[in-house]
């Protein structure tokens, strides 16, 4: 397991030459190559001066620097933050919540933002896979190379729930895919070359689909139809065109498993238990999952609580147990996107799970007498010495019109990943 160096967060006007630091933004939203990396000039300073972040992490054992107070010389250096006076009983409880509800903000604002990013990348690799298709693995690569150096980065991981609207289903439905399986394939502690393998598989595995009739390409019942034969049809179609990508021989046989299932019933080759690799099981399993979320109808979905049961309960013999099991302990009872009431009634919705401690996930709680934009997301782990937690799993069905409203249940359920831990919370909890 990669060894966490002790770190520490300072401000951006602390920030000198021959620092070694991790930006928390994700690769997608800086100009750098990577996320972590040693300061090599005052211009680097200047670029991330201007990312907008007010604490960033600072390595001090892989530094050439050490930290120092800001330079007086420096005309470009950010307002001083608000300090919150231990003496001030009065205003600390209101500021403290406003600056949560700000850190709240900033964090679900970046993850949208590397979501909205990790789309658009999509989008363009199909576009360039049949006419450019070097090009397109280049910029495959890219993408999944840097989430799974940002994931290993990250010492605890959360899976965030985003807002509604991200997308529509063709581009949504691979980056949930490969935002999870690099997820899964990190609890199953496989190597970093498999991990690359299997984002590429999750990224790409539907990409045949694009030359299938529209009205076909989420058709995911009735096997028996003439039409449903058209549609296994996308799974050839997809490795032959990761085939002319040259993807390596793993993702390219995940591909051709994502819909196969361990006793047999999958397609198109109907394999069994060992007979589908590791990766290919990972994938057949997301992809159930996030098809049962997020179907072409939406009127037809399932929370993703209700998803997980599903798959438990009715369609456990279709999963590898050892992938189910640990799929289930990260996602935790009630993945993101779970509809639930509390032990004191309340109502709420699971917006992030910490994938290493998934019983005691955040919550938006339904509170009538704050505006919605005002709401504070609560931490069920820090809320365990008043005894809070979950009472039970509800449908969207059994709760009024205004608490719907209010929590806002998602059509489409999407997912990324940020670091659990946010040092602006912590700093306000101290």
């Amino acid at each position: 397991m990669k060894q966490t160096l002790q770190s520490e967060y300072i401000e951006p006007g602390q920030l000198r030459v021959g620092m070694f630091i991790e930006l928390e933004l994700g690769w997608m939203s800086h100009p750098f190559p990577r996320s972590s990396f040693k300061i090599a000039s005052s211009d680097q300073i200047e670029v991330i001066r201007g990312l907008g972040l007010t604490l960033i992490r600072y390595i001090p054992s892989r530094s050439d620097t050490a930290m120092s107070g800001p330079s007086s010389t420096d005309p470009k250096l950010p307002p001083e933050p608000v300090s919150l006076p231990l003496s001030d009983s009065v205003n600390r409880p209101a500021m403290l919540r406003s600056e949560l509800i700000a850190s709240q903000q900033r964090r679900l604002q970046v993850c949208e933002r590397r979501f909205g990013e990790a789309n658009r990348l999509y989008l363009e690799v199909i576009e360039r896979v049949s006419a450019q298709p070097q090009s397109a693995l280049a910029q495959s690569h890219a993408l999944i190379n840097g989430l799974v150096d940002e994931m290993s980065n990250y010492g605890e991981t959360a899976i965030r729930l985003l807002s509604s609207g991200q997308g529509d289903r063709s581009t949504t439905h691979p980056v949930n895919v490969t935002v999870i399986a690099l997820l899964l394939g990190r609890a199953l502690n496989l190597p970093q070359e498999d991990l690359c393998d299997l984002g590429m598989a999750a990224l790409l595995h539907d990409m045949g689909k694009v030359r299938t009739g529209v009205r076909l390409r989420w058709l995911e019942e009735d096997p028996g139809t003439p039409e449903h034969q058209v549609y296994q049809a996308h799974v050839k179609q997809s490795v032959a065109q990761g085939t002319s990508m040259a993807l390596p021989d793993k993702a390219l046989q995940a591909m051709a498993e994502h819909h196969e299932m361990c006793d047999g019933t999958g397609f198109p080759a109907q394999l069994k238990g060992d007979q589908i690799s590791l990766l290919g099981k990972v994938l057949a399993l997301v992809n159930r999952y996030d098809n049962l979320c997020n179907p072409d109808q939406p009127v037809s979905n399932l929370t993703p609580h209700d998803a997980l049961a599903l798959i438990y309960t009715q369609f456990k013999s279709c999963f590898d147990e050892r992938v189910l099991n640990t799929f289930v302990r990260m996602m935790g009872i009630y993945p993101p996107g779970s509809m639930i009431q509390l032990t004191d009634e309340r109502y709420a919705m699971v917006v992030s799970v910490n994938a290493s401690r998934p019983l005691k996930p955040s919550v938006l709680v339904y509170e009538p007498a704050v505006p919605r934009h005002a709401a504070l997301v609560l931490d069920l782990e820090q809320s365990e010495a008043t005894g809070l937690s979950i009472r039970r799993s509800l449908k969207q069905g059994q709760m009024g019109r205004e608490v719907m409203d209010y929590l806002l249940p998602r059509q489409r359920y999407c997912y990324f990943f940020e670091q659990a831990i946010d040092p602006a919370v912590m700093e306000a909890r101290a």
